[in-house]
């Protein structure tokens, strides 16, 4: 189950101008980390002040940046683990961004459970990414993906966001879909990874994630 992810390709082709001139222009890939980052904190605002389509405007941006370090790095040939470690530590910082400005924007609402489920949700968001990571630092390929990946966290934030009281619900969907997208990784890994405990399988990771 690839959710939203599946349309990555899709996405990629439609941001294809932009990485061509990033590569003509020799940008580096770490930049569209950074703008990432920074679009999701402009989303976090946002998203606390409840302005939903701005906050849709800051995450389309984050979902870019975090497409085209990816891309860019292929098409210029300059892959290397750096990047790989900026590109998890970046997402991850998006996602504190965004989770922020969500527990912001129900502070503001006066919903104490609101707050606490979406604090919840904060935790439960990164299980998928965990999963993923120690996994391919057993051997298995970096897992991506699931029911509810990074891109369908952004979605149902952004939802939360225009409809405040909905929040508790949004942060119940995150929560039940981090957990069964971690735990399809996991399965994942499992059949992929040998069993035999002295198996010595090199570790593999790709830029993108989710």
């Amino acid at each position: 189950m690839d959710g939203l992810y599946a349309l990555k390709p899709w996405y990629a082709a439609r941001l294809r101008r932009a990485t061509d001139l990033a590569t003509a222009r020799g940008w580096s890939p770490d930049a569209f980390t950074a703008v990432g980052v920074a679009c999701a904190a402009g989303a976090a605002l946002a998203i606390a002040l409840g302005s939903w389509p701005l906050a849709a405007l800051g995450l389309a941006g984050r979902l870019a940046g975090a497409n085209l370090d990816g891309a860019v790095a292929r098409s210029r040939c300059v892959e290397r683990p750096w990047g790989f470690v900026l590109n998890e530590v970046g997402d991850r910082a998006g996602d504190l961004l965004m989770f922020a400005g969500l527990v912001a924007l129900t502070v503001r609402a006066g919903t104490p459970a609101g707050v606490a489920w979406v604090l919840v949700a904060t935790v439960a968001a990164t299980l998928p990414t965990f999963a993923s990571l120690a996994s391919a630092g057993a051997g298995a390929a970096r897992a991506n993906g699931g029911p509810l990946g990074k891109t369908e966290r952004c979605v149902l934030v952004v939802l939360a966001t225009a409809v405040p009281a909905w929040a508790p619900v949004v942060a119940g969907v995150i929560i039940a879909g981090s957990v069964a997208t971690a735990v399809l990784r996991l399965r994942a890994a499992h059949r992929a990874l040998p069993s035999a405990a002295t198996a010595d399988v090199p570790a593999t990771a790709t830029r993108s994630g989710s």
